[in-house]
């Protein structure tokens, strides 16, 4: 491949583009990366990681109030939020330095500049400079949505949460989806006073209903506030700092801080795909085939860019998947049946398959198992807050096709979980497999 400074050139070094450089360079192909912000992307920098880390320091908040029930004397807790803030920024720096470790390993060249596409082999950086590779990845992820209306500017994004210099008192988070429900449990937790405001009626569309509603009903009762059906209509900044927020058909009242988390877009605008033929669809996602092939046949991409399924593990496969099929010579596809997902809301909540609304679209006859408990650390607790559990099972064949669950580490049940529902057992497999007591996860063979 002499006749190109690189067999392949990547940008974006979040966690799908950070694959395929370092896969492909494993396989002999000589590889750079281009990042304009830092190595690791938006899941390490601003995303699900030090988000998980904030939700681990907002949990602390109901521990401590429980540990009393079970004879710790914690005195009176205080929090600082500096002190989280700057641990978990601190952490995101080693994420950071291990990402680039990894590629330097690889012998992945780091170009640490923004880069456009200038042609099907070429790639412009930022000092001007172009270089060629046979092959190019887009792997840019997506960019926060931010709405247009009179003083929305006030507002920030999940980009920007990371980094406050204090805890607002009172919060406006904008949207239902997954971003909007994790801050509102983080805010609540630590003391803040948090409205969701939604332009539709329900929180967390493609959810099972019943977990989402359960998951309603427990953020309320912990005192977070919901506007549905309200549009904003304006912001104004007052003379200390603080909001004036005017939804349609409410009164006006005031916050300290909007989150805007009104969904994710594919951050294309600007790299010059369009003048390259890549083909974009109407979000601004490159068109790819199963291979992530773009229109152009020596540009690929992989990840959120796509808009296939916004999560890092998709885009982690996606980019193992393009090495082997580019420079491995053994073609590989993503099964993107049966991914498994999660919220760290509070409780956190999880799913993998149909939703019942699903399966009973499209399988018609179907059996749902539920279990709607209190764990017995709530119960000594004397917290009433309750977990479900719920198992959908295709009536035809006795497989179980979907599993939904909202309760404490429900995620990480859930991943051993999906591997049963990704295996077609059946409820009759379940049902077979002996409890572990006392445990949560136990319902999940105990279900009627």
């Amino acid at each position: 491949m002499a006749d190109y400074d690189y067999d392949l050139f990547v940008i974006g070094a979040g966690s799908g583009g950070v694959r395929a450089a370092r896969v492909s360079a494993s396989y002999g192909a000589k590889v750079a990366i281009a990042e304009e912000f830092r190595v690791g992307g938006t899941c390490v920098i601003r995303g699900c990681v030090p988000k998980k880390l904030l939700v681990y320091g907002a949990h602390f908040a109901e521990d401590l109030e429980d540990a009393q029930r079970f004879g710790w004397d914690v005195g009176t807790p205080k929090f600082d939020w500096a002190v989280l803030r700057d641990h978990v920024l601190a952490d995101v720096d080693r994420l950071n330095a291990a990402y680039t470790d990894t590629l330097q390993s690889h012998d992945v060249e780091i170009i640490h500049e923004r880069a456009t596409v200038a042609g099907p082999h070429a790639v412009t950086l930022k000092s001007g400079k172009t270089v060629t590779a046979k092959y190019i990845l887009i792997a840019v992820g997506a960019w926060p949505f931010m709405p247009d209306f009179p003083g929305s500017q006030h507002g920030i994004s999940s980009n920007e949460v990371f980094h406050l210099d204090a805890l607002p008192r009172r919060v406006v988070i904008a949207g239902a989806g997954y971003i909007a429900n994790e801050f509102a449990g983080i805010f609540n937790a630590l003391g803040s006073h948090v409205t969701i405001v939604n332009r539709s009626d329900q929180i967390l569309r493609g959810y099972d209903e019943s977990v989402r509603d359960r998951l309603l009903q427990i953020s309320m009762s912990k005192g977070i506030d919901f506007r549905f059906n309200s549009p904003f209509e304006k912001i104004v900044k007052h003379q200390d700092g603080s909001f004036a927020i005017k939804l349609a058909g409410h009164d006006s009242f005031d916050a300290d801080l909007v989150l805007f988390a009104t969904g994710r877009r594919p951050h294309t605008e600007g790299l010059g795909l369009e003048q390259a033929g890549v083909e974009l669809d109407d979000k601004g996602a490159i068109v790819v085939d199963g291979f992530s092939q773009s229109s152009v046949k020596s540009i690929y991409a992989v990840g959120d860019v796509t808009d296939r399924v916004q999560l890092t593990p998709v885009a982690i496969r996606e980019g193992q998947a393009f090495a082997q099929t580019v420079f491995d010579d053994t073609p590989t596809t993503v099964d993107y049946d049966c991914i498994p997902s999660a919220v760290f809301s509070h409780p956190p909540l999880a799913g993998v398959g149909l939703t019942e609304g699903e399966a009973r679209n499209t399988l018609g006859s179907i059996r749902v198992y539920s279990s709607d408990f209190r764990p017995m650390k709530n119960v000594l607790a004397n917290r009433n807050e309750r977990s479900l559990y719920k198992m959908i099972v295709d009536a035809s064949n006795d497989k179980v096709v979907g599993l939904h669950m909202i309760g404490p580490d429900a995620p990480e049940i859930l991943q051993a979980a999906a591997v049963a529902v990704k295996a077609g057992l059946t409820k009759a497999d379940f049902d077979a497999t002996m409890a572990l007591h006392p445990s949560m996860a136990e319902e999940l063979v105990l279900l009627r």
